[in-house]
């Protein structure tokens, strides 16, 4: 059976060319013109193989990767990113998202087929399957708001101590900070920054009772503005302060039972 692989770029020279590569070597190829339309063509097709532009207008490359690494049914997909651009930290950036490589346009078609062949021998079995059982996956966990709030609590949880705004958080997964916050709200409960309350001090029960790090710095690891403000919140969720908890967590060692001395 033919390989699939999907390219979603903007740029219509850019997929002809792509197009006419994959095509000469007997691949399917399908393809999406923008990063929302490519992640829903993702989800459907499972393609064994994703090369993304990363300057799109909309969702952006990067978006686009966050959602897919966000959702189970595509987050074992290979990503090759397509850039212009020779800026280190944009290449960095997308290999910390999960990309596995880089190609650089223009294209050069030796390249293009190198790459692209190392990454489809290397792809795991299971994206080189037939399109899946839709059972595979519990529903919750496929859904556009899980995926979205899986998404958007990684990125909260690797920059915990300085956050994102609402509107950067949304634009960083190709979305508004409505619809981040009604996905929030269906899958949790609470809205963005009322789960990242909550986490924060669920770390930092968490760190109080099970680490010795000074209470200052748990506070200022978690974002807290000074110890007072992380006293005053850990107080008025928990009952009782930090210190507090931490002498009720520490128990006194035994003293180790008296050996009696050899006649």
């Amino acid at each position: 059976m033919p390989t699939d692989l999907l390219l979603i770029d903007d740029s219509l020279t850019d997929l002809r060319l792509l197009m006419d590569m994959m095509t000469a070597r007997q691949l399917r190829v399908s393809v999406a013109l923008d990063g929302e339309k490519g992640y829903q063509q993702a989800v459907l097709q499972q393609p064994s193989l994703i090369l993304l532009d990363v300057r799109m207008p909309g969702m952006d490359g990067f978006a686009t990767c966050r959602r897919l690494k966000a959702n189970p049914a595509t987050q074992v997909i290979p990503v090759i990113f397509l850039t212009a651009a020779n800026d280190l930290d944009e290449r960095l950036e997308g290999f910390a998202l999960g990309a596995v490589d880089y190609i650089g346009k223009p294209f050069n078609e030796d390249e293009v087929l190198a790459r692209v062949g190392v990454h489809l021998r290397l792809a795991p079995k299971d994206s080189l399957l037939p399109l899946p059982d839709p059972g595979a996956f519990p529903p919750e966990e496929t859904s556009t708001d899980a995926v979205l709030v899986q998404g958007a609590q990684k990125l909260l949880n690797e920059t915990i101590t300085n956050p994102p705004s609402l509107d950067d958080l949304a634009r960083l997964l190709g979305t508004n900070r409505r619809r981040i916050n009604k996905a929030f709200q269906a899958c949790c409960g609470l809205p963005v920054f009322g789960w990242l309350r909550e986490e924060r001090l669920r770390r930092a029960h968490h760190l109080i009772c099970h680490t010795d790090t000074p209470v200052s710095l748990i506070g200022d690891h978690l974002g807290y503005s000074t110890p007072a403000n992380f006293t005053k919140a850990f107080h008025e969720r928990f009952g009782f302060p930090p210190r507090d908890l931490r002498r009720k967590t520490r128990r006194p060692i035994p003293d180790a039972p008296a050996t009696a001395e050899a006649p």
